[in-house]
């Protein structure tokens, strides 16, 4: 009886239990994507010409110019008439892959794949081969468009990267180390993947090595999310991580490539760091958020617009910065000449500000400028905030037009809380704890109203850069 009411017991259990287990469900069959996505997919192979110098006797390069040098005979070659003149060479450069973007012969890969490249040479799956013309190359983006002369070509249906999540099954398609057609699989890893200024890249753990870039990275609806871009590797192979390139970022830079061969960027003008959580909590911003603006360009759009150094911008054109590298890729999406709406925290309270985005000039380099000196003045009035362990002095009328500011006090000594939170003499401190500080006589009335059981947040420049840093209060 026992054991039948034992049984009975399981019997009844059972259903319930199985109830609270998901389903368990089969790996997924990636056949029916290749055969739907394969011959979109190309080989690239690029070659360059170089110059070789005739060889005598087969003898090394480096030695003969040891001979040359020293005006010294060539042991074991006979005297020679004039030699002709270094003739250049093709030679291999690299291989690479693509994928068909459009069916009258725009393919699209990756810019370093094509870079330097005297021939680039197409090859589809069913081996018939195109010399490719260079529409265009984006090294900010590493993307590039070439063009081959064919018509009724299999294009590529191109994903919506909004839908793609972590942990979605994925496909790519290319020719690793030249190895043809090789599909490897995966998932994503993660989105949103900050390394580099312009692109959010998607991570994934799909097998990628030297060869697969530009390839696409495929969805379980056969489409194109993503071109395969870089991996994360110390041995020069694939280590588990590879990023690819959104495939909505890729598709507009090639519209600019396929209409102008270029692509223009928009520009404000300042020089942006992340907020800490810290810093986010002492000002009042709440959460760590926004991008803080350590310098601004002289006569750039963000310094007409009222930009200053020290502010946090929270919104561009109606989007919110939720991390600094957003502000980049937001502006640089925007059309040179157009007014855009940017909001900004400063000293506690927002304001918006109308910005024109200028252009971003082919291979610009930001340009960083060193502090400027700030010497001493014994002449100006001193104050000391013991507690803070800062001396601290009006600035001059020479040093306001220096550093293009109103106001604030130089920073004599620091030392203790001061020294520990990295000021240091010569700073100047535009703002404590919210409150702005135009002189000495600021600076005495915010430290005497600053709560000293907590961070005080103090706002810095050096130089024309600005910063913030948490003085935590000696007890």
């Amino acid at each position: 009886m026992g054991f039948t009411g034992a049984a009975g017991l399981l019997a009844t259990a059972t259903p319930a239990h199985a109830q609270s287990v998901p389903a368990v469900r089969g790996l997924p069959d990636f056949t029916e994507l290749v055969d739907q996505v394969g011959p979109s997919v190309v080989n690239i192979r690029t070659t360059e010409r170089v110059t070789q110098r005739p060889s005598m006797g087969g003898m090394d390069e480096d030695m003969l110019e040891f001979f040359r040098r020293f005006g010294l005979p060539v042991p074991n070659v006979p005297r020679q008439g004039p030699q002709q003149a270094p003739q250049p060479q093709e030679q291999p450069r690299g291989v690479g892959s693509g994928f068909i973007l459009s069916s009258d012969g725009f393919v699209m890969t990756n810019a370093h794949v094509v870079e330097g490249a005297e021939e680039v040479i197409v090859t589809l799956t069913d081996k018939r081969e195109f010399k490719a013309k260079i529409i265009g190359a984006d090294k900010r983006t590493d993307v590039a468009v070439v063009k081959i002369e064919a018509t009724g070509l299999p294009a590529v249906k191109v994903g919506d990267v909004s839908r793609l999540k972590a942990g979605e099954w994925v496909m790519a398609i290319g020719s690793p180390f030249g190895l043809d057609n090789t599909v490897t699989a995966g998932i994503v890893s993660a989105k949103q993947r900050d390394t580099g200024d312009y692109l959010p890249f998607i991570q994934t753990d799909v097998a990628i090595n030297p060869g697969n870039s530009g390839g696409p990275l495929i969805n379980m609806r056969g489409e194109v999310v993503g071109i395969n871009s870089q991996i994360y590797s110390r041995s020069g192979g694939f280590m588990g991580i590879s990023f690819a390139i959104p495939i909505d970022e890729a598709i507009r830079v090639s519209e600019q490539l396929r209409t102008s061969g270029r692509v223009t960027r928009g520009r404000i003008g300042v020089q942006i760091e992340g907020v800490s959580k810290d810093v986010a909590e002492s000002i009042g911003l709440g959460k760590s958020q926004g991008a803080l603006v350590r310098g601004v360009e002289p006569g750039s759009p963000a310094e007409k617009a009222g930009i200053e150094a020290g502010d946090i911008i929270t919104r561009y054109d109606g989007k919110a910065i939720e991390r600094v590298a957003d502000l980049p890729r937001l502006v640089g999406n925007t059309k040179p000449g157009t007014k855009a709406n940017v909001t900004v925290f400063r000293r506690g309270a927002t304001r918006d500000l109308n910005v024109t985005i200028a252009e971003v000039e082919p291979d610009e380099k930001a340009v960083a400028r060193g502090p400027s000196g700030q010497g001493k003045d014994s002449s100006q009035p001193t104050t000391s905030a013991q507690q803070l362990g800062l001396v601290v002095a009006d600035l001059t009328a020479a040093q306001e037009k220096e550093l293009k500011i109103k106001g604030g006090v130089r920073v004599v000594s620091a030392s203790d809380a001061a020294a520990r939170a990295g000021l240091r003499e010569g700073d100047v401190i535009v703002a404590l704890a919210n409150v702005e500080i135009r002189n000495a006589k600021d600076f005495e009335a915010a430290v005497a109203k600053a709560d000293k059981s907590k961070p005080v947040s103090v706002l810095v420049r050096r130089g024309e850069w600005a910063q913030y840093a948490l003085i935590r209060p000696s007890r």
